[in-house]
């Protein structure tokens, strides 16, 4: 087969960048969903009088968390049915319920609900968004595609800290708990910065009716004919036939319809899934969801005051959206391995020094530099490219299946990180819980090193061909 570096193949890269931006909203909406409540935090816990109860702050921050799991769990068995398209158009419909839901919650019981109905969409949408641009975009080109799905992940979390940072109104550095309860932003601005998600979710519902399914699956379907149309709109005819050629010999002819997980465990898959699976909990292990979802504890440890806060989360997104770009024009330059080995070592290094500086009490504007080099380092590397990876690396017939396991183990270790965080705050300090993290992510350089293969330029079929042999 010929190999797609050497295509002359032209692309109708307007359709490409269409389908691939309309997808990517899930990400966006993933985003936002996932790092508003950091901002909402400091209202919603007076307004349900749990500002000195751990165990229910952590539970608070957890709900949407458990759906993600329960998203993730489903989206395998849901997508190799039904399809990629049809799920992320119900991810959207989810993501619009909950944005009215906890804006409308008049109790805690309530606003769990509603975040956990959130959580499912972020589950679905975290796992196919990617999987989705990766199985209809060219090999030389789909890194950057895929690492677009984080691109709108961060465009979200910067969208939900500056809609928090607009819509809260001004709170003195004395501020008391019963103060801001009784305040506007106690009352009714926690519940805006919730209810602000509706606009983009209901667009993406509603654009998701616009794309087509994804190629790949619809020839695991045998749906060859309707998938060979995409095909041929992405790249023309020459194109279409060879990777419809190429993707049903992958897939065995008494496949093509059923899946079962228990697959997922044959000796010369279950490397690959582990692989992927470890991948995706290091992204959340190594530790930079805290800062996101506990900006309030991270930068008043550092010695900033109540009115510095916002501010100074607003500085993080901005850092996080400029240095994935970066990787954007990295990923199929430099590769995908180099910048996971750099984003480990990184982390840790960093780490390290902002653990030393916690110890010793240091305070100002260093440690939130150190903060923002550790999201720096991050948005390049671990970030976008963990998605990218766990993309690529399955093969076609288990895709969806192995993705939502991989996904399933994202959101279960971000799950565990966001409910042991203040518990671990206060067991180990700061500088402990940074320096663990830290020793995490020389484990994952470690793995990294050892395991991971580069896949920068190859087709899936390709990769999959390398790994499964």
């Amino acid at each position: 087969m010929q190999n797609s570096n050497d295509s002359p193949t032209r692309y109708n890269m307007l359709f490409l960048w269409r389908v691939c931006l309309v997808a990517a909203m899930g990400g966006l909406l993933f985003g936002y969903d996932w790092v508003v409540i950091g901002g909402a935090k400091a209202f919603y816990e007076p307004f349900f009088a749990i500002s000195d109860l751990p165990f229910w702050q952590g539970l608070a921050m957890s709900t949407a968390l458990l759906g993600c799991i329960l998203g993730a769990l489903i989206s395998g068995v849901l997508s190799d049915t039904f399809g990629r398209r049809r799920l992320l158009i119900l991810s959207g419909l989810l993501f619009t319920l909950s944005a009215i839901w906890t804006a409308l919650s008049g109790d805690f019981v309530s606003f769990n609900l509603a975040r956990i109905l959130g959580g499912v969409g972020i589950g679905l949408a975290s796992s196919l968004s990617p999987m989705y641009i990766a199985e209809i975009s060219p090999a030389k080109m789909r890194g950057q595609f895929v690492s677009i799905n984080q691109l709108t992940i961060v465009i979200g979390i910067l969208a939900a800290q500056l809609a928090n940072y607009s819509i809260a109104h001004p709170v003195g550095d004395a501020a008391t708990v019963e103060t801001i309860r009784q305040s506007w932003n106690g009352l009714v601005g926690w519940r805006w910065m919730f209810g602000a998600e509706t606009v983009p979710a209901l667009l993406f519902f509603l654009l998701m009716f616009l794309v087509p399914e994804s190629p790949r699956w619809l020839i695991k379907k045998g749906h060859t004919g309707q998938a060979n149309r995409i095909l041929t709109a992405i790249g023309g005819a020459d194109y279409a036939e060879r990777e419809s050629t190429s993707i049903q010999a992958t897939i065995a002819a008494e496949e093509t319809a059923h899946v079962h997980f228990s697959d997922l465990f044959e000796p010369r898959l279950a490397r690959i899934v582990a692989l992927g699976v470890f991948l995706a909990v290091l992204q959340q292990w190594c530790g930079i969801n805290v800062i996101f979802n506990y900006a309030q504890e991270v930068f008043q440890a550092a010695g900033y005051e109540v009115g510095d806060l916002m501010f100074s989360i607003v500085i993080t997104g901005m850092v996080n959206l400029a240095f994935t770009f970066l990787a954007i024009f990295m990923v199929d330059k430099i590769g995908r391995r180099p910048l996971m080995l750099f984003g480990a070592a990184g982390l840790a290094g960093i780490y390290a020094v902002l653990g030393t500086c916690y110890y010793l009490q240091s305070t100002g504007i260093h440690m939130l530099i150190l903060v923002v080099s550790a999201i720096a380092c991050y948005a390049m590397s671990l970030a976008p490219i963990t998605w990218v990876v766990i993309s690529e690396i399955f093969p076609n017939r288990i895709r969806g299946a192995a993705m939502s396991v991989a996904v399933l183990s994202l959101w279960m270790g971000c799950t565990a990180l966001t409910f042991t965080f203040p518990f671990l705050n206060r067991t180990l300090g700061p500088h402990g819980v940074f320096w663990l993290y830290g020793a995490i992510c020389v484990l994952g350089f470690v793995v990294v090193y050892r395991k991971l293969p580069e896949t920068k330029g190859k087709t899936l079929e390709e990769i999959e061909r390398e790994l499964v042999g």
